[in-house]
């Protein structure tokens, strides 16, 4: 009987400590939270490819320039209109300027990108 006693304590033993490993072991993977994410970068160049659907966030995020830069270029506040498309935005800022808002748009995204330095010539 006393056999049958320790028996049962020790396996109660080594399951409330694998409870609490485990449990110490969830909360250190939640809190760890993987790796650490690549910083965006821009993924396109070509400004020729921008069209008036595109937000002002998702331009900012493909051109890899700041979309409040983006705003301020534009002269239009940010809040409530960060949803908006560029020809809504014209529609709403602009209406007797039929594409302003995507030239100023293209324009800005060139003036804040730097320089692309000179290739060297081909042997």
């Amino acid at each position: 009987m006393r056999k049958k006693l320790v028996v049962a304590t020790l396996i109660g033993l080594g399951l409330i400590m694998v409870l609490l490993f485990g449990l110490r072991l969830t909360r250190a993977i939640r809190h760890w939270g993987g790796p650490p994410h690549p910083q965006p970068r821009a993924t396109t160049t070509d400004v020729e490819l921008i069209r008036d659907w595109m937000t002002i966030p998702y331009i900012a995020k493909t051109y890899g320039v700041p979309d409040r830069m983006l705003f301020r270029e534009l002269r239009i506040p940010d809040e409530g209109n960060r949803e908006k498309s560029l020809k809504e935005l014209n529609d709403e800022y602009f209406p007797e300027q039929a594409g302003f808002v995507l030239d100023e748009v293209k324009k800005a995204i060139n003036d804040h990108r730097p320089p692309t330095p000179p290739t060297a010539p081909a042997p």
